[in-house]
């Protein structure tokens, strides 16, 4: 990775303790740029913290972007004892702000190391998967009581699924790449589901369901474990952090983490709902969110997963139409591939609704 700028001297735009020893640089993030910078005290303890490149191209306001994280963490830490591992700790420059700007005009935040900790990609036990949905949950439950009008639309529609879906229609109508004639059947899938995408916003506009503090970016990846006791101890990557339903961020989750497959997978018959995934996710998630939600919330649990695999599908499907403008892609094919995935995977959440529908009420009446 290219260093854009003297990191010691974004590092001495905030208030760290200790002597500058060095960074490391890490490399499992895909939106900003991020270091681990160490320092030291005069009788030789050091302490490490983490010094992140916003990246402004995709958060164009910095000021909003960072009171939204630094009002949720802080939220958490008020409700923790032991916060230091629990949540991150941001850490504001010597002008006050939470983050600084280097005379190139890039933005930087930094927030306390947290160490003995590591992050997973791959699920690969129930165990994992169920912890997971531990450690999202407990968010839920944390920020419950979070003033939802303290916190900014940093993305507008980013899960506004019934918009998602008119950008599909105009898609289909530009057809700007020429392929909408080879990809009818990916089509008329999302057409026959119109109604899907208009019913959770339905029940926002009726108050039936309330607005929560939504991380919007559920992945294994953005959950620390304990190097020690491997249970999830704190969430990270806030960035995506807005105003929302607790019901993106369940059904993101289960897309995908209980997909048989990855979402690149071209034999389509190793694609399928894990039910003993979703059933562990589950039980996890709602093992410490059960008391913060409502019984709405909980019935549409299933529902949440078809209908953000069918959102994600359907943006795959929408880039595919306008020529690969948005997603990365490595073959001409790769959206078309990952938008069937997505189709199939929805196709078999219908088939298997009624038992994801007991598993929930099974994990909704444990104590």
């Amino acid at each position: 990775m290219e260093i854009p700028f003297d990191i010691e001297f974004i590092a001495d735009s905030f208030n760290l303790d200790g002597r500058y020893v060095g960074y490391n640089v890490k490399n499992d993030g895909h939106i900003n740029s991020t270091y681990v910078i160490s320092f030291e005290d005069g009788e030789g303890c050091s302490k490490k913290y983490t010094l992140q490149k916003i990246n402004t191209y995709v958060f164009k306001d910095p000021d909003k972007l960072m009171s939204n994280i630094v009002g949720v963490t802080s939220h958490i830490k008020n409700k923790l004892d032991d916060y230091e591992r629990r949540t991150l700790n941001f850490l504001p420059a010597k002008d006050g702000k939470y983050y600084a700007v280097d005379p190139n005009g890039d933005c930087w935040r930094c927030y306390d190391y947290i160490d003995n900790a590591y992050t997973c990609n791959i699920i690969d036990s129930a165990e994992v998967f169920y912890n997971a949905g531990k450690s999202f949950g407990n968010f839920q439950k944390l920020l419950s009581d979070y003033p939802i009008d303290k916190l900014f639309e940093t993305i507008p529609k980013f899960h506004n699924t019934y918009s998602r879906f008119n950008d599909f229609l105009k898609a289909v109508e530009r057809d700007a790449s020429g392929r909408a004639s080879s990809v009818k059947d990916e089509i008329q899938f999302v057409l026959d589901r119109e109604a899907d995408t208009k019913v959770l916003l339905a029940e926002l506009e009726k108050n039936e369901l309330p607005l929560r503090v939504t991380h919007n970016d559920t992945k294994l990846n953005n959950i620390l474990f304990d190097s020690e006791t491997n249970e999830g101890i704190c969430i990270i990557d806030l960035d995506t952090v807005m105003p929302g339903l607790s019901l993106y961020d369940f059904g993101d989750s289960i897309r995908f983490g209980a997909n048989t497959a990855s979402e690149d997978e071209k034999d389509l018959s190793k694609v399928s709902l894990s039910l003993e995934l979703y059933e562990a996710y589950t039980r996890g998630y709602l093992s410490t969110a059960k008391k913060s939600l409502t019984e709405k919330e909980m019935f549409y649990l299933p529902f949440s997963a078809k209908l953000m695999t069918l959102e994600c599908g359907m943006r795959f499907l929408t880039d595919y139409l306008d020529g690969d403008v948005y997603f990365k892609t490595e073959y001409p094919e790769h959206n078309l591939v990952r938008c069937r995935d997505q189709f199939k995977l929805v196709a078999d959440i219908e088939k298997k609704y009624e038992q994801m529908q007991e598993v929930t009420q099974k994990a909704i009446n444990e104590d």
